[in-house]
């Protein structure tokens, strides 16, 4: 699949930033506090969908007691708190790395709020990698597909030679109604079996892209 391609659009939480036992820490914290049921590693893995207002209603949030809004903005707040106390997957420095040498460009296409992204990124020490930046404007996580139709027209990318590289079945969604192929990777915030479930293409780890 990657022979032809000339771009990659790199999903940002749980393919390249490894943030999903944040995620599970975070989310406990509420349900707990909400004296609902808190999940497991692999729970929170077979259950995280988008959009995640229907994954808070599956997880026990009564939106008749609250707005969807209170627990999604309490969300955001506490993990941007620490965000920065996360850790790259293994392998994405050096898959950056050599798709950067290569030639291959590469952009960020994430649900995450634009500010937080880049100043992970900056964190990271890893912007330079990357031609353009796509975050959310909000706090909601709603869906990247708008901005992904943008980010093709502004920089006139040509989808047939571009792979959008995620770990959810939302990513999949995405590259498909973009009109692009997709690689899903299954570290990140949905099971393998969720991803397969899918009909995607399913790597383990990032070095299986450069292997």
């Amino acid at each position: 699949m990657l022979s032809q391609i000339r771009g990659i659009i790199w999903d940002w939480n749980g393919t390249l930033l490894d943030d999903v036992e944040l995620c599970v820490q975070t989310i406990n914290e509420m349900l707990d506090k909400r004296d609902l049921q808190t999940l497991s590693l692999s729970g929170y893995k077979d259950v995280f969908s988008f959009p995640v207002k229907n994954y808070y209603q599956k997880i026990g949030f009564d939106f008749r007691n609250e707005p969807f809004e209170i627990p999604a903005l309490e969300f955001t707040e506490r993990y941007n708190d620490q965000v920065i106390g996360c850790q790259l997957h293994i392998d994405s420095f050096r898959v950056l790395s050599y798709f950067h040498s290569i030639g291959i460009r590469q952009f960020i296409l994430s649900a995450m709020k634009q500010d937080i992204l880049e100043e992970c990124l900056n964190h990271f020490r890893i912007s330079h990698f990357f031609e353009h930046v796509s975050g959310l404007d909000n706090h909601y996580a709603v869906s990247k597909l708008e901005n992904g139709h943008r980010l093709i027209s502004d920089l006139k990318l040509d989808v047939e030679e571009i792979v959008l590289i995620g770990d959810t079945v939302h990513d999949f969604e995405v590259a498909n109604a973009l009109g692009c192929p997709c690689i899903l990777l299954a570290n990140g915030h949905q099971s393998k079996e969720v991803l397969q479930a899918a009909g995607a293409v399913v790597i383990d780890r990032l070095s299986q892209l450069t292997d």
